[in-house]
């Protein structure tokens, strides 16, 4: 598990720099621009994270477009992404459209309203769905699985990219007021960052829930060798829930109101049962779909 625990590290080492130079950052910029303290301390986990990644992608020998995901033509990739991005949009409306038929969804006051709004709205969560999808995905099932691969094998690429997947979704925003700001804020950021992780009842649902999802995404990277599929599934499925935010939010006192999660009001046991369902088909779908294409 040597390529496991250097990428865990590396998420670690991350974090650390979040609490350690968040301050001296703020110190730096916010005499001159008016960054929250919060966005300061995000930006440097991202730019330590990205630093580390480069550094940690050469010393495994994944610094190459096959061990990243990315070995196929590009022609492919995209054709590949476009079919899976299809699927995902697709599947991800047959759940909202179930939460509907359940009433557990209602209309958001805040909702926008008429064509023009709602059509930015689309067209801007497409944009994050699949900038999200992308950086995910090249991280952990593209260089991630392939490092875990190559020393342990396909089952422990999936199992252990699902979970990291998973956890990563309970890094939680934290504000600290600027007059608020100390010394030791940089380790108060950290400590609400991972706050969630502290009541572990609390989010079980959509923990459950995100590392299914990961096993899928995962199998289907076995099945196919890229990440183009993983990448079109998972943009697709954060596009609808992203609109879906802004357009309805879960009913109060709906009966099945368990089926969703508190933690987001979406992912949760009812998503669980859903990506379970469709586990088996979708690999069934792409594992048929890599042997015709590498027939060809």
């Amino acid at each position: 598990m040597r390529a496991f625990a250097w990428f865990l590290s590396l998420m670690a080492l991350a974090l650390v720099a979040i609490a350690v130079f968040s301050y001296p950052a703020w110190l730096l910029l916010h005499p001159h621009f008016d960054f929250p303290f919060h966005r300061i301390g995000e930006r440097i986990g991202m730019l330590a994270l990205a630093v580390g990644f480069v550094l940690v992608a050469r010393h495994l020998g994944l610094a190459d477009r096959v061990s990243l995901g990315y070995g196929v033509p590009r022609r492919v990739f995209l054709r590949e992404l476009g079919l899976a991005l299809a699927l995902g949009v697709a599947t991800m409306l047959g759940v909202v459209g179930l939460m509907a038929v359940l009433g557990l969804l209602e209309p958001a006051l805040a909702a926008p309203s008429g064509p023009a709004a709602l059509l930015r709205l689309i067209v801007l969560r497409a944009v994050s769905g699949l900038a999200v999808a992308f950086i995910e995905e090249t991280f952990l099932r593209g260089a991630m699985h392939t490092a875990i691969e190559r020393e342990s094998g396909t089952r422990a690429a999936v199992l252990l990219t699902a979970l990291v997947y998973a956890a990563t979704h309970f890094l939680a925003s934290h504000h600290i007021d600027p007059s608020a700001v100390t010394a030791r804020s940089g380790f108060e950021l950290l400590a609400g960052t991972l706050h969630l992780f502290a009541h572990p009842a609390g989010i079980l649902d959509a923990f459950l829930a995100l590392f299914a999802v990961g096993l899928v995404l995962g199998a289907v990277r076995a099945a196919t060798g890229n990440i183009a599929a993983c990448i079109g599934l998972h943009a697709g499925w954060v596009w609808v829930m992203l609109v879906m935010h802004e357009l309805a939010h879960p009913r109060s006192g709906a009966p099945l109101g368990v089926l969703l999660s508190h933690f987001d009001g979406f992912v949760g046991w009812l998503v669980l049962v859903w990506t379970a369902a469709l586990a088996w088909p979708l690999w069934r779908f792409y594992a048929a779909r890599a042997r015709r294409m590498s027939a060809h």
